[in-house]
């Protein structure tokens, strides 16, 4: 989808880059090898100028970063799957006066690791340095505040998704858990039907000398993060057929 993508140029908006599209101009390359003028002589060589920096900078994800709205990079995911990660936290819910991340879980898309505050939690810092895109469910309002006030030196990959948003563009309303029964997923029979406050209760479970009630946290918290690569994908599919679908002026 990025190379079909045109709207990072300035002065090009959602009707123009429909309008090229409709004239066959369907990625950047069919752009730069037309002969005849499409928008005017002056315009068509700013945009070649900047179609020929978009394919030098097409493997640089803060050069689309900076170019795309928060309601278009998803069109990035494609070119940047492999350097993804699908990232969920837990927090402590104000127990004891405090509110504070108590789990982080990451997914590569292969691989799920967590991060757990008084085990690990000071390594989430620089694992999440190995990625350039990073995927969550509401994170724009909640996941990501709460993590660069715990951690004020973070370096978060330059590009986020949120699924919340992205999703409701193509008619899926509701919660994550929601969302994912329409989707088709399910959860295992032990954390089927937990919700955000339950996950309080089991930390403070945890504290009390619990050590099956983390488990359970852990495996809540991994469902959430292995859910949204499906739900990322098959919405990427979905609003890339939906963009795509026009008819060729003749």
């Amino acid at each position: 989808m990025l190379e079909h993508t045109f709207i990072h140029i300035p002065g090009i908006g959602p009707k123009t880059e429909r309008y090229l599209w409709r004239r066959g101009i369907l990625t950047w390359k069919h752009f730069l090898r037309n002969k005849k003028t499409l928008l005017s002589h002056t315009r068509d060589a700013f945009v070649r100028q900047n179609l020929e920096s978009s394919l030098e900078n097409r493997d640089n994800i803060r050069f689309f970063q900076d170019r795309l709205s928060s309601a278009d990079i998803w069109r990035v995911f494609d070119r940047f799957k492999d350097k993804t990660v699908y990232l969920d936290i837990e927090t402590s819910g104000l127990y004891q006066g405090v509110d504070e991340i108590t789990v982080i879980g990451l997914y590569d898309g292969k691989t799920a690791k967590t991060f757990v505050k008084g085990i690990n939690l000071d390594e989430f810092e620089s694992e999440i340095t190995s990625y350039q895109l990073i995927i969550t469910f509401n994170g724009a309002q909640f996941d990501l505040p709460f993590i660069r006030r715990q951690f004020p030196h973070i370096s978060l990959p330059p590009a986020h998704i949120d699924l919340r948003f992205f999703l409701k563009k193509l008619g899926y309303k509701g919660g994550l858990k929601a969302i994912e029964k329409s989707f088709g997923l399910s959860r295992a029979s032990t954390i089927d039907g937990m919700d955000g406050y339950e996950a309080v209760l089991l930390w403070k479970a945890y504290q009390w000398g619990d050590e099956s009630a983390l488990d359970r946290l852990i495996l809540y918290n991994t469902a959430d993060i292995v859910h949204l690569k499906p739900l990322m994908e098959r919405g990427y599919q979905e609003m890339r057929a939906r963009l795509l679908s026009f008819k060729r002026i003749q």
